[in-house]
């Protein structure tokens, strides 16, 4: 029976991970990949790996190993110093525009958890010229509403922040929400475990919830040279049409997955990524880069020997705030393409990815 990961996604994204502390989201990763495997484990950084075996000929028993890599992390705060007064400052991890973080409901992680609020000078008390330029992290602080005996007591400096919000639904099939960069992605990846169920697929495939990709890439460095893959797909998010943003450099929210082309990405995966769409009359859009991503694909790409790689990825509205849309159609799309494209993945296939530049 399938099951509806759009539910799982709502409460993915409403789960705090921030890169380098993503114990609890892994979790709850590790129990919806068991649903596929038995062989579900995490390694040393804490990636989740989980090995989906293909089927195997009496002929030859070495199987193409396909990798799915889509980071479980999310950007989040950190306490920098404790203010006169119990005010917290703070640094972040990831990439947060400090214009989006006023007014925010925010969680402390110290000895125990602080509800909070993010505030900063009131235009009221501010000179013109203040309120002519643009806010910055160091001028941002939260207010955990206590003493300050009590958030020095139960707060220190390196403890987390993450943002509070639960999962807004839209119309139709869009939501709304905190870390849909990318937990739409992982989700995808499990659309994709779930639709290879009923497909024949020769190739190993290895799904893996990366750390640490908003910080470091570091995740999928490790992740890929312990598998060593044939080839290897990152997962991720792009940016999606919104008013004031040029179109080449967005893809459409509903227009399907975007699969991505540049020197990061192996041509004939791209072809193949490509010729599934077509064959499976699945949407598709395409994304041009002019060098390495910044996703996991590039660590992909360049870790041990060098690796084919390949980027599909999930169109997404304002990225790294609170409030990233996505439309639920492309998280779908997104892993139907996947599975198709892995059950075409033969013997035959991965041998001619050996060399770049016959790509």
């Amino acid at each position: 029976m399938c099951k509806d990961y759009k539910q799982v996604l709502r409460e993915l994204i409403e789960t705090a991970s921030p890169s380098g502390h993503e114990g609890n989201i892994a979790k709850r990763i590790m129990a919806e990949l068991q649903r596929f495997t038995s062989d579900v484990r995490q390694d040393a950084l804490g990636n989740v790996i989980a090995c989906i075996r293909g089927s195997s000929s009496s002929e030859d028993m070495r199987k193409p190993k396909v990798l799915l890599a889509a980071h479980m992390d999310e950007i989040g705060l950190m306490v920098s110093k404790i203010e006169t007064g119990g005010f917290l400052r703070v640094t972040q991890l990831g990439g947060f525009d400090p214009r989006t973080l006023l007014g925010q409901e925010v969680v402390v992680h110290g000895k125990r958890q602080f509800s909070g609020v993010i505030g900063s000078k009131p235009p009221h008390l501010s000179a013109q010229k203040e309120r002519e330029q643009a806010i910055l992290l160091t001028d941002v602080f939260i207010d955990l509403g206590v003493s300050e005996a009590l958030v020095r007591e139960c707060v220190a400096i390196g403890d987390l922040v993450t943002i509070a919000r639960q999962a807004v639904p839209l119309l139709g099939d869009r939501m709304a929400g905190k870390s849909l960069d990318n937990r739409s992605s992982i989700v995808a990846v499990l659309e994709c475990l779930q639709e290879l169920q009923r497909l024949q697929v020769q190739a190993d495939v290895y799904a893996v919830a990366t750390v640490q990709e908003e910080v470091t890439m570091v995740g999928a460095f490790a992740g890929t040279f312990g598998i060593r893959p044939d080839l290897g797909i990152a997962v991720d998010v792009c940016h999606a049409a919104m008013p004031g943003v040029a179109k080449d450099l967005t893809a459409e929210l509903h227009g399907g997955p975007a699969i991505a082309f540049g020197p990061n990405i192996h041509g004939k995966v791209f072809r193949r990524l490509i010729d599934t769409a077509q064959k499976q009359r699945i949407p598709f859009q395409i994304r041009t880069t002019q060098g390495p991503t910044p996703t996991d694909a590039r660590a992909i790409q360049i870790t041990a020997e060098g690796h084919a790689t390949g980027l599909v990825s999930i169109p997404l509205r304002y990225m790294h705030t609170s409030v990233e849309v996505i439309d639920y159609r492309d998280v779908q799309l997104a892993g139907v393409l996947l599975a198709s494209f892995i059950a075409s993945c033969d013997k035959a296939f991965v041998e001619g990815l050996t060399c770049y530049l016959d790509s």
